[in-house]
């Protein structure tokens, strides 16, 4: 083994530096993987999130290149997929089903993270949240079990019922991801919106039943037109925008479900009408995340077929030309899932989608 690596260190949303790293140690009950491919998150480009500097990238799938002592489940050679933060049993908000929400999750990270050569993943890792990857299912599609497990996650509570309306605003890659999986919970009609005909063109390949542009169509009586006079059922919202969220909250009928599947800025204000609040019986839901009950129910989907997870990826970078692949995330423009292969993309991969 090599002692050092190469990593992409996040300096600033527009400060993307290629450095050298010492490659982890790892210890009993820890593994060292070698990185195959990483994606690239939205929630990197949220400069309030996170703290810089740090190793870019939460997305990675890789190979196991060694097993520390009483390692047992993987072997040398295995293609394996870690989430990047997991859970505890005993506390009191995991005994209630909020994994994600014990202040525990988040302390539990990839070493030192995704956009790098080799990464460790500790004891708690294989314990709570580690898959082998089934040989039917492909690395890139791989890629995408950690984000699209969280809109799994963010599906189980938005009180889907058979044949339903469900709205998507926003239609960037996770977006994509609520409207390939609302008919999976049992959504009926799906509606994408989004300010981009690109993106909206795509959302029909993932299994939207319409498409709106609010740029160029009143939303709300689009909404109406093409579901028989009534609202959505189910409104979904992705963009972290405060005018997204009311216009999200415009499109759902009474006694429907928003969803909130983006954060707003800390210390935004979101303000409703108390007495519509009251009348109207809209359930708001969130989910932060995504934990091991959701990301082994994904790639159960994922090995069955029913995800289309390669047709989301949409550029692919070596791990020198990150800097390029953040800057076109923040553009945000006709991309939708952006991975990075530390180890130089694989000659078969070289096509952009």
């Amino acid at each position: 083994m090599t002692r050092t690596m190469q990593a992409a260190v996040q300096y600033a949303i527009d400060d993307i530096r290629l450095e050298e790293r010492p490659v982890p140690q790892i210890g009993p009950g820890e593994m060292l993987m070698k990185t195959l491919a990483c994606g690239l998150c939205g929630g990197e480009t949220m400069a309030w999130y996170k703290s810089e500097p740090k190793v870019l990238g939460h997305e990675p799938v890789g190979e196991v290149v060694e097993i520390g002592a009483g390692v047992t489940e993987f072997a040398v050679g295995d293609r394996v997929f870690v989430n990047h933060h997991v859970g505890r049993i005993n506390s009191h908000l995991s005994r209630r089903g909020h994994f994600t929400r014990d202040p525990f999750y988040k302390s539990m990270t990839l070493d030192p993270g995704g956009v790098c050569e080799f990464y460790r993943v500790t004891a708690q890792h294989l314990a709570m949240d580690a898959h082998k990857i089934p040989e039917s299912v492909s690395t890139e599609a791989a890629v995408t079990i950690e984000p699209w497990s969280c809109v799994l996650s963010g599906l189980k509570v938005c009180h889907i019922q058979p044949g339903d309306t469900v709205a998507v605003v926003g239609a960037g890659f996770m977006g994509q991801g609520f409207v390939h999986l609302a008919p999976l919970f049992g959504a009926g009609k799906v509606v994408a919106l989004d300010f981009s005909d690109w993106r909206l063109a795509r959302a029909r390949e993932f299994g939207a039943t319409h498409t709106i542009n609010p740029r160029t169509e009143d939303a709300a009586a689009a909404l109406r037109a093409l579901n028989g006079g009534r609202l959505a059922d189910t409104v979904i919202v992705i963009a972290p925008f405060a005018e997204a969220w009311a216009q999200a909250l415009a499109l759902v009928e009474v006694g429907g479900c928003l969803h909130l599947g983006a954060p707003l800025p800390p210390e935004t204000d979101w303000v409703r009408d108390g007495n519509a609040a009251y009348f109207d019986q809209i359930t708001v839901t969130s989910r932060y995340s995504s934990d091991h009950t959701d990301t082994y129910s994904y790639l159960r989907l994922l090995e069955a077929g029913r995800i289309k997870a390669d047709q989301a990826i949409s550029h692919r970078f070596d791990i020198a030309q990150s800097a390029e692949a953040f800057r076109l995330l923040v553009e945000a423009e006709t991309s939708l899932k952006i991975v990075v292969y530390p180890h130089g993309v694989p000659r078969n991969q070289r096509e952009v989608a």
